[in-house]
C-alpha cells in the first residue's frame, strides 16, 4: 500500500523514481516534506467545500449559511456557549426553512419546528375546538369537543393533553402566558411536547415478585414498578391515531393490542430456555395492582401502566422470563442502552496489546466471574484487559478484583447492552461488596454498569477508579413503590488513600470515605452531570462514619445531590443543585459558582449562587432588620427552593426539575441553562428558540403556547 505522504512523488515518471531509488530516494524524502503539506491543503479544500452544505458544515458555519437566505436566530440564554448554539441555530431548521416558509400557517409545520428547533416531538392543536359551544342545527364538525358520556370513559383517558376530546368552558388566559399558560379558548393554540427520551431495554431477565408469588413478574430486573413507553420515532411527529412518545395506559394497549406488542414495537415477553416469543393472543390487559387479578389458564395479564406480568397460577413457566420493554428517562444518565461511544484505554506506540474478554449468554464465557478467572490466570497478567458484557442478562455473583502494581482493568457493557450485576448475601461471616483492590499506578473502570445489592468498596494503593454511565442503585435496591431498600446503606465506599475517584453521567448513592486524617492526604472525588442521592436529604451524600467530614476534595459539575455534603473542602462546585446542608472543614479553599446550596450551609466563596442573590435583592427592597425585610427575604428562600418531579430512582422523571420550580434555579447556571444533572439537556434554550419559532409561524390572530405532556 502506498504512503500517502508520498503522493507528489508517485507523479513523477517513473525513469525519475528509479533513479531516485538508485541514489537512496533523496528526492522522495524532499517530496515527502511537500507532500505532508499538501495533504493539509487538500484535507482544508475539502472542509472548505464541505462546509458549502448545511448538512455537511461545521458547526460555526450554520448561522452564516443561514444568514444567505434570510434566516434570523432566535436568540435568547446561552447564545455564546458552543454547547447552547446547536439549539439557538439548530442545523434541522435551517435546512428546512425555505420549505417550512411555504407552509408557513399550517398545524403540520408547527409540529415539525418542534421537532427541528427543540427535538421534541410534538402535536399541535386548534384549542377553539375544545371550548363549549351550543350544538350548529347543521351538525357539529368531527373534530369538535363534546361532553362525557358516562357509559362510555374512553374520552377521560386522554383529558388534559392532547388528544383530550371533551368539551371545555373558555379560558381567558393566554395559551402562550409564560406563568401558568390558560386552555381552552378561541384564539389559542397549543403545542403538546414530549420531553422524555424513550430507551429500549433487550431481552433482560424478568424480576419475580416476593410479594404475588411465583407467577407474577415484573418487567424492571430491580422489582420496581416501572411504566412501559411508547418508543419514538426519530425525526417524526406525533400522529393522531398512533401511539404517542409516552407511557401506555391500559385502554389504549387493549384497543390496539398488535401496535404496541412485539418484536421491534413497544414490548415483548418471552418464556422458557429457548426464550420463545409469547403469542399475542393469549395477552389480556390486566390492572395487576395488588396482585389480585388472575389470569386464566392459557393467558398472560399484563399491566403496562405498572409494568407487571401475570401467569395463571401453578402454571409459571418453568424455564424463566424475559423482556423487552421501553423506559422513559430524562436523559442519557446512570446505565442504560441508549448509544454512548465505550471509551478504552489509551494507547502509545510500543504499548503491549488490550486483552480482551467477552462475557454474554452466547459467549464464551457466561458468567462475569468466569471471564475476571480467566483474565487472572493468564502469565503474565496483562497491564490491561478489558471485560465486555454484550447482553442485558443479570449476573448474580460476587466479584473481587485484585490489581498489581500498574494494572488497569475495565469491565463495560457493549453497545446496545444494559447488564445488571446483582451483588447477594452468598457469605454471612464477611461482605459481599464489588470489592477492588489495587497496588501503586493501578486503574479501574466501570462503564454502562448498573449494579445493586451491595456497595463497591476500594482499598489498597489503587491511583484511580472511574464510573461512567453507570448505576449503583441508591439504598442497594427498590421497592415495588421506588422506595429503597436499605436507604442508610452507602454505594461507595473509599479506602484507599490515593485514588482518585470519577463519576460520570452517572447515578450512585452516598459516598463514605475513610481515611486516616493524619497519614493521608484529602482524596479526590470528581464529579461531573451525575446525581448523588442518599435516597433523603438528611442523610449523608458524601461523608465519613463517625467524622464530621470526610477527608475529601471534592470537584462537582453540573451535579445534582440530594442529601448533606461534608468534606475537607471544595475545589470547585459549578451549576450544582445541592438539596442537602453543605459543609465544609476549609472555607478559604476553592470556589462555588452558579449553585444552590441551602441556608445555613458551610462552604467556600459562593458567586452568583442562590439563594444568596434573592438574599440580596430582599435586602435592598426592605431593611433587613425589620419584620418586612425578614418575612420577605424567608418568602424569596421558600421560592426559590428546588423543586423536582420525584426523587425517587426508578421513576421515569427522577430529577427533573419541576414546572414550577424558580428560573432562578431553572435558569440559573452559568450559562442560563438550568441548574442540576440535566443541565446540558439545554431545556430553557430549547423552549425560548420554539416560541419564537411560534411567533413567525402560527396565523395571525392566534396565540400558541407550549404544553409539556412529559
Amino acid at each position: 500500500m502506498s504512503d500517502p505522504r508520498d503522493r507528489l512523488f508517485d507523479l513523477l515518471p517513473a525513469v525519475y523514481r528509479q533513479r531516485d531509488a538508485g541514489q537512496g530516494w533523496p528526492l522522495r524524502a524532499l517530496l515527502r516534506l511537500a507532500g505532508e503539506q499538501a495533504a493539509l491543503l487538500h484535507a482544508d479544500v475539502a472542509r472548505l467545500y464541505d462546509n458549502w452544505f448545511i448538512e455537511t458544515c461545521d458547526e460555526w458555519a450554520v448561522p452564516y449559511l443561514g444568514e444567505l437566505i434570510g434566516y434570523l436566530p432566535a436568540g435568547g440564554a446561552g447564545e455564546d456557549e458552543p454547547r447552547a448554539r446547536r439549539f439557538i441555530v439548530p442545523r434541522r431548521e435551517v435546512a428546512n426553512t425555505l420549505r417550512a416558509r411555504r407552509r408557513r400557517g399550517t398545524l403540520a409545520i408547527l409540529e415539525r419546528l418542534a421537532m427541528d428547533t427543540a427535538q421534541w416531538p410534538a402535536r399541535a392543536v386548534e384549542l377553539r375546538r375544545r371550548v363549549w359551544a351550543t350544538a350548529n342545527l347543521r351538525g357539529a364538525p368531527a373534530a369538535a369537543a363534546r361532553t362525557v358520556s358516562v357509559r362510555d370513559p374512553g374520552p377521560l383517558a386522554h383529558e388534559g393533553g392532547a388528544f383530550d376530546a371533551v368539551a371545555r368552558l373558555p379560558d381567558v388566559r393566554q395559551a402562550g402566558a409564560t406563568r401558568r399558560a390558560g386552555w381552552p379558548n378561541l384564539p389559542g393554540l397549543g403545542v403538546f411536547a414530549w420531553r422524555l427520551h424513550t430507551h429500549p431495554v433487550t431481552r433482560s431477565p424478568a424480576y419475580c415478585a416476593e410479594e404475588a408469588g411465583p407467577h407474577g413478574f415484573t418487567f424492571s430486573p430491580l422489582g420496581n414498578d416501572a411504566p412501559l413507553f411508547s418508543p419514538a420515532r426519530p425525526g417524526a411527529s406525533v400522529p393522531a391515531g398512533g401511539p404517542a412518545p409516552g407511557p401506555i395506559t391500559r385502554r389504549e394497549l387493549a384497543r390496539d393490542l398488535a401496535a404496541h406488542y412485539g418484536p421491534g414495537r413497544a414490548f415483548a415477553i418471552y418464556t422458557g430456555r429457548h426464550r420463545r416469543l409469547v403469542p399475542a393472543e393469549r395477552l389480556v390487559v390486566a390492572d395487576l395492582s395488588g396482585w389480585r387479578y388472575r389470569p386464566r389458564r392459557g393467558t398472560v395479564a399484563v399491566d403496562p401502566e405498572r409494568g407487571r406480568i401475570a401467569f395463571p397460577v401453578r402454571h409459571a413457566p418453568r424455564g424463566g422470563v424475559w423482556t423487552t420493554f421501553h423506559q422513559g428517562l430524562a436523559a442519557d444518565l446512570g446505565g442504560g442502552e441508549y448509544p454512548v461511544r465505550r471509551r478504552a484505554f489509551a494507547t502509545a506506540q510500543g504499548d503491549p496489546p488490550v486483552s480482551r474478554y467477552r462475557v454474554g449468554h452466547d459467549e464464551r464465557y457466561r458468567r462475569l466471574g468466569e471471564a475476571l478467572a480467566a483474565w487472572r490466570r493468564e502469565k503474565p497478567r496483562p497491564a490491561r484487559a478489558i471485560v465486555e458484557i454484550t447482553d442485558s442478562g443479570v449476573y448474580s455473583e460476587p466479584v473481587a478484583i485484585r490489581l498489581a502494581e500498574g494494572q488497569a482493568l475495565q469491565i463495560r457493557a457493549a453497545r446496545g447492552a444494559r447488564p445488571l450485576v446483582r451483588l447477594l448475601d452468598r457469605r454471612g461471616n464477611r461482605p459481599d461488596a464489588l470489592r477492588v483492590s489495587g497496588g501503586e499506578g493501578s486503574a479501574l473502570v466501570l462503564d454502562g454498569l448498573l449494579i445493586s445489592g451491595r456497595p463497591v468498596h476500594a482499598d489498597g494503593a489503587l491511583a484511580c477508579l472511574t464510573l461512567r454511565h453507570c448505576t449503583l442503585v441508591p439504598g442497594w435496591g427498590l421497592r415495588h413503590d421506588c422506595q429503597p431498600l436499605r436507604p442508610a446503606e452507602p454505594s461507595l465506599e473509599v479506602f484507599a488513600p490515593k485514588v482518585c475517584v470519577t463519576i460520570e453521567h452517572s447515578i450512585v448513592g452516598s459516598l463514605q470515605v475513610t481515611l486516616d486524617e493524619v497519614r493521608d492526604d484529602p482524596v479526590r472525588l470528581r464529579v461531573r452531570d451525575s446525581v448523588i442521592d442518599a435516597t433523603g436529604v438528611e442523610r449523608e451524600a458524601v461523608g465519613s462514619p463517625g467524622c464530621p467530614v470526610a477527608h475529601a476534595l471534592l470537584d462537582a459539575r453540573r451535579t445534582t445531590v440530594f442529601g448533606k455534603v461534608q468534606v475537607h473542602a471544595i475545589e470547585l462546585a459549578e451549576d450544582c443543585v445541592f438539596a442537602g446542608e453543605v459543609r465544609v472543614a476549609r472555607r478559604q479553599v476553592g470556589c462555588m459558582r452558579f449553585c444552590y446550596a441551602p441556608p445555613g450551609s458551610r462552604t467556600p466563596r459562593r458567586y452568583a449562587c442562590q439563594p444568596d442573590g434573592v438574599d440580596q435583592k430582599a435586602a435592598e427592597a426592605a431593611a433587613p432588620g425589620t419584620p418586612a425585610g425578614a418575612q420577605l427575604r424567608a418568602r424569596e428562600r421558600t421560592r426559590v427552593r428546588p423543586r423536582f418531579d420525584s426523587v425517587r430512582y426508578g421513576s421515569p422523571r427522577y430529577a427533573r426539575l419541576a414546572a414550577g420550580c424558580a428560573p432562578e434555579i431553572t435558569a440559573g447556571a452559568s450559562d442560563q441553562s438550568e441548574m442540576g444533572v440535566f443541565h446540558d439537556l439545554y431545556q430553557p434554550q430549547r423552549a425560548a428558540a420554539l416560541r419564537a419559532r411560534l411567533d413567525d409561524y402560527t396565523p395571525a390572530g392566534l396565540d400558541a403556547g407550549i404544553f409539556y405532556m412529559s
